[in-house]
C-alpha cells in the first residue's frame, strides 16, 4: 500500500524542518509519497524545505499565497498513492500517529479514516473553548446530513482512497475545502473509521491560522455537498 502525504505550508519556519524529519521517519514502516507545497511563505520556510529536499518526493513552490485549499489542490495533482493523508506543518499533529490510521486501512479495508482528538488520545493540549464548540457543531451537522457518527471531522488527519473522486472537481480553495473532500469521500465509499490521535494545538498568538469566521463557509459547504 502506498500513502501520499500532502503537506501545505505557509510561514512555518519554526517547525517545518522538524516536521519533515518526523514524516520521513515513518518511511521505516510505510511506503510514503511525501508532497510538500510552499504557499508563498515570506519567512525562511522555502529555504528550509530546499535544504531538506532529500526528505520529500515532490516540492511545489507557489510564489504567491493562494490559501490552504489552493495549495492542497496543487499537491493533489502529484498524487500516485493508493490513499491520501493530510499533514499540517505546525506540529499540532504528530506523524507517529500514522500507524493508527494505516492499521485501520490494512486491517479493516477502510476507505476513509479520520484521526480524532476526542477518542481517548494519549494527550491533548487544552485549547480554545469556542474552537472546540464550533468543531462539535459542524461535526454534528455533518453526521446528521450524511448519517455518520464521526467525533471530529475537522481533524487535520483525514485519510481517504485516492480513487474515490476526481480531484479536479474540487470547487473550494479555503478552509472549507476539508469539508468538501470529506463529503465527496463519504458519498463515494461505505467503510469509514476513526482512530484516536494526540494533539498539541497552538494558540492564535503561537501562529494558529484558522478563525471563527471560517465556520460559515464550512457550514455552507457541508449543506451544499449534501444537496448537490
Amino acid at each position: 500500500m502506498k500513502y501520499s502525504i500532502i503537506i501545505p505550508v505557509f510561514n512555518e519556519e519554526e517547525t517545518v524542518e522538524k516536521l519533515l524529519k518526523k514524516v520521513n521517519k515513518q518511511r521505516e514502516n510505510f511506503n510514503l509519497e511525501i508532497i510538500i507545497i510552499n504557499d508563498g511563505s515570506t519567512d525562511s520556510t522555502k529555504e528550509l524545505i530546499i535544504k531538506n529536499e532529500n526528505l520529500v518526493d515532490h516540492f511545489i513552490d507557489s510564489e504567491t499565497n493562494i490559501g490552504k485549499g489552493g495549495a492542497v489542490k496543487k499537491g493533489l495533482k502529484f498524487v500516485t498513492g493508493d490513499y491520501v493523508l493530510f499533514q499540517d506543518a505546525d506540529l499540532e499533529y504528530d506523524p507517529s500517529d500514522f500507524g493508527k490510521i494505516f492499521n485501520a486501512i490494512e486491517q479493516f479495508e477502510a476507505e476513509v479514516v479520520i484521526g480524532s482528538r476526542f477518542l481517548s488520545p494519549e494527550y491533548t493540549r487544552v485549547y480554545n473553548y469556542f474552537h472546540k464548540k464550533g468543531n462539535l457543531f459542524i461535526t454534528g451537522l455533518f453526521n446528521l446530513l450524511f448519517n455518520t457518527t464521526f467525533t471530529d471531522i475537522y481533524s487535520c488527519y483525514l485519510c481517504f482512497k485516492s480513487d474515490l473522486f476526481k480531484f479536479e472537481t474540487l470547487k473550494t480553495k479555503g478552509w472549507e475545502q476539508h469539508a468538501e473532500i470529506l463529503a465527496e469521500s463519504i458519498k463515494n465509499s461505505s467503510v469509514y473509521y476513526e482512530v484516536p490521535i494526540s494533539y498539541s494545538g497552538r494558540t492564535f498568538e503561537e501562529g494558529k491560522k484558522i478563525r471563527g469566521r471560517h465556520v460559515f463557509k464550512v457550514i455552507f459547504t457541508i449543506i451544499r455537498k449534501k444537496l448537490f
